[in-house]
């Protein structure tokens, strides 16, 4: 067999580029070294003849089953005379099918198991980000006395910060490359998310959890075009499925994280009054490891050949590919086994051999402005299509109702709890307590007209205790923390108030005289039982655990069925599961609704994904999905936002909001091109 190295030639432009591959050498093909398969009658009895490995017989001739090279070879074959009736096929597509033979003959094996994880992690450190911010709000809050205007705001930046960045980064990885973008994508989520966790201030935790946001902004779009341009054909829509599934994990490791860490307040430190740093912060510390991990791993990883072609550089793009053969072969006990390519074709993209009839023509200022506007006409189509049959099915079924329902199930099941919270409330009617010592803690109590006359209230929490139309005449409170705490039009005279969180805003309508307040507590603290509520953890982590038989079924399926088929009938279902809600009165019933809908409608967004990844060329797919991926975030932040304005007003608006909008996308669903056996362009 010749040295296939020392042909080593890549083409691109006149002549005939392609080599061949297979027996035939006069058939036509690709830069392939020729390496046949006996076919005589007996090789059986050659291969029970004592010859080593290479001359064995495939073990599956006896039940008549084809060896796996023969039936590439055929696929090939099949596919080299469809181009051939293909009058005028275009040097795109040329590429497109070549490409596709060496990643049939690279194989599936260890290399895309090691990208796989470097990548997982990337989208696993999304996942996180989406509820980092829910997690730590409750703290935050109370840590920096935020209003309930700055939490909403605290709410959405993040799902901004990943809208900008999907949209920047998508474009760039296009440009400038999908490994160097994701490595900088991640750094400066990690950087920022660092910083975050030691801002003490309101505008600076609202800054740097922006600029996070953006740098993870980029891991869905990048990971995606990244790992689908190492898959073969048969392999890609499988194994984009379970990438999918480490988003679900990212939910599973917050979640956990989460109820581990942030309960325990004294995880932490202070450098006086100024600097606090509680176990919150561990928490936003600990949910960066994911992003870190994967830029450690990024660093032994290869930018995608198909990018390099698509770049003209053709040697790195050789070596790359070479390398990826034989990681998988030397694993699979096959290191004899030789890569054949020899010469690879890179044709012109569109704009290039647009803009290449106008550069001998014209000022230097005209050529700029026929590439600029090239350019644009070219983004736009990708835009157009992205608004036109993507954004039904994704940005309004997909993202609408899965954030806008994230958010409507915990939000609804903290109103049923404050419900039957407030049904067991105590009323105390015009009691009158004089020279008592108030030394244990009050809780979800209602005192009207009462009078307390020189009573002490020392060392004690109040928590949901209001205080109406009600007399204090020389009492003395010291160290009281309080929780949802009220005096309203309540009289207070000669009264000291030492060590307290009760500031003048509590006390509404109320006629102080002679009252005294010092060494108020500055800042806001946490009410440690109220705040580090299990349920808030234990029902994300049931929503992103209910994820994982959505995964496994459309991984399974996906090439089985077809994508649109799945994304269909999964948004039709999670429609279904939507409606029962009607149904529901209790927070086990709102639970088991929201696991049911986040199982089956992970399976559309594993089919979106997956088709989104296989419609457009390589040139432009990147900026195609980070344009529908910044769409879907705008559709994330009217969903969350819609949602939660209803919640305790009526459950019939979001969950008709979600319904509608889930079958609308179903119906369109349905009129998607199949890419199933599409190679990827």
């Amino acid at each position: 067999m010749a040295d296939p190295y020392q042909n080593n030639v890549y083409h691109q432009g006149g002549g005939d580029p392609y080599g061949t591959y297979g027996e035939g050498g006069d058939q036509e093909g690709y830069g392939y070294q020729g390496e046949s398969y006996p076919q005589e009658e007996d090789a059986a009895s050659d291969a029970t003849e004592g010859h080593d490995d290479e001359d064995q017989m495939y073990e599956g001739e006896y039940q008549g089953i084809p060896h796996p090279d023969e039936v590439k070879a055929a696929q090939r074959a099949a596919r080299a005379k469809a181009r051939q009736a293909q009058a005028g096929a275009t040097e795109l597509e040329e590429l497109a099918e070549q490409y596709e033979d060496i990643m049939e003959d690279c194989g599936h094996g260890r290399f895309q198991w090691s990208l796989f994880i470097v990548l997982g992690l990337a989208l696993m450190a999304d996942g996180v980000e989406c509820f980092v911010v829910g997690f730590v709000l409750p703290s935050a809050e109370k840590d920096m006395c935020l209003s309930n205007g700055e939490k909403g705001m605290l709410g959405l930046i993040v799902f901004l910060g990943m809208m900008v960045g999907a949209f920047i980064w998508g474009g760039m990885a296009d440009k400038l490359g999908r490994r160097k973008c994701l490595i900088w994508a991640l750094t400066i989520n990690c950087v920022f998310a660092f910083l975050s966790s030691f801002a003490q201030g309101y505008g600076f935790f609202l800054f740097f959890r922006l600029i996070s946001g953006i740098g993870i902004g980029g891991s869905v779009p990048i990971v995606y075009s990244y790992f689908s341009e190492f898959l073969q054909m048969d392999k890609r829509g499988e194994h984009l499925s379970w990438l999918c599934m480490f988003w679900m994990v990212g939910g599973i490791y917050a979640s956990f994280t989460a109820w581990g860490i942030i309960p325990h307040y004294g995880w932490g430190f202070s450098m006086g009054t100024e600097f606090q740093f509680h176990s919150w912060r561990v928490f936003v510390l600990v949910c960066a490891l994911p992003a870190i991990t994967s830029l450690v791993g990024l660093m032994f990883m290869p930018e995608s050949p198909r990018f390099l072609l698509e770049n003209a550089k053709h040697d790195e793009a050789w070596m790359i590919l070479k390398n990826v053969h034989d990681t998988n072969w030397r694993a699979k006990g096959q290191p004899e086994k030789v890569f054949q390519v020899t010469h690879i074709k890179a044709p012109k993209t569109q704009e290039d051999e647009f803009i290449e009839i106008q550069s001998a023509t014209g000022t230097a200022m005209q050529r700029w402005a026929v590439r600029t506007l090239t350019l644009c006409k070219l983004d736009a189509k990708i835009l157009y299509f992205n608004v036109v049959y993507c954004a039904p099915i994704t940005l309004i079924p997909s993202y609408f109702s899965y954030y806008g329902l994230g958010v409507w199930f915990p939000d609804m099941i903290k109103y049923l709890q404050q419900e039957e919270y407030e049904s067991k409330v105590k009323v105390f009617h015009r009691e009158r307590v004089e020279r008592f010592h108030f030394n244990f803690s009050l809780e979800n109590q209602i005192h009207r007209e009462g009078e307390y006359i020189n009573d002490k209230f020392i060392n004690i929490q109040m928590k949901s205790v209001k205080f109406e139309n009600s007399l204090f005449e020389d009492c003395y409170f010291e160290d009281i923390e309080s929780t949802e705490t009220i005096f309203e039009n309540c009289t207070i005279r000669s009264t000291v108030f030492y060590n307290t969180d009760l500031y003048e805003e509590r006390f509404i309508d109320c006629r102080l005289e002679n009252t005294t307040f010092l060494h108020n507590k500055k800042g806001c603290h946490l009410d440690i039982d109220e705040e580090n509520d299990v349920l808030i953890y234990l029902v994300s982590f049931l929503g992103s655990l209910a994820v994982l038989p959505g995964n496994i079924i459309s991984a399974l399926f996906m090439e089985k069925i077809g994508r649109v088929k799945i994304i269909g009938l999964s948004m039709l279902i999670s429609a279904g599961c939507t409606f029962f809600l009607f149904l529901s009165f209790s927070q086990a019933a709102i639970i088991a609704w929201q696991c049911l809908f986040c199982g089956v409608s992970v399976a559309a967004w594993n089919g979106i994904e997956v088709i989104t990844v296989e419609l457009y060329p390589a040139s432009k797919r990147a900026t195609a999905f980070g344009v529908l991926n910044a769409l879907c975030k705008l559709a994330a932040i009217l969903g969350t936002s819609i949602f939660a304005s209803f919640v305790g007003v009526t459950k019939v608006v979001p969950i008709l909001l979600s319904c509608t909008a889930l079958v609308c996308g179903g119906l369109v669903a349905l009129k998607l091109p199949e890419t199933r056996e599409k190679i990827l362009q």
